[in-house]
């Protein structure tokens, strides 16, 4: 039976998701438009290059919301430092404006934050491998 979450690797099947959220430096409300439209388009095209899901994104003022699904050999830090550093870089270019908002070449607040999601809560999770030497119904939660 396949699911349709799924996702595979030639090593390995998942279902991850991860949600990132990151604000720009000194919280200044800069993703207006027309750069909040620029910000999601390079979003759409470094999600597309680099092979992740984009699966939604809102871009307020002062901070990014992604969420998105990527193979489990890319560790979330470097798909936030794709997405951060590439996208920083592209604004500044194409938003020259932008560093008279935001002094010292930064863009983003060196933080983020990021959660994981797969179709599963962790209690479904626990309680599947907690039971696995019962036998029965427990194997039936994948």
């Amino acid at each position: 039976m396949k699911n349709q979450t799924w996702k595979s690797t030639g090593t390995a099947v998942y279902n991850i998701n991860y949600h990132f959220v990151w604000s720009t430096k000194y919280r200044k409300k800069a993703l207006t438009p027309p750069i909040e439209e620029t910000l999601k388009a390079v979003i759409i095209d470094l999600c597309e290059g680099h092979g992740y899901e984009l699966i939604t994104m809102e871009v307020m003022p002062d901070h990014v919301h992604i969420f998105l699904s990527a193979p489990p050999k890319i560790a979330p830090a470097v798909i936030a430092k794709i997405l951060k550093g590439a996208s920083a870089r592209m604004l500044f270019t194409q938003h020259p404006e932008l560093k008279k908002k935001l002094w010292g070449g930064h863009l983003w607040n060196p933080s983020y934050y990021v959660g994981t999601a797969g179709d599963m809560s962790k209690e479904t999770i626990q309680r599947y491998i907690e039971t696995q030497k019962e036998g029965g119904e427990a194997g039936a939660a994948y």
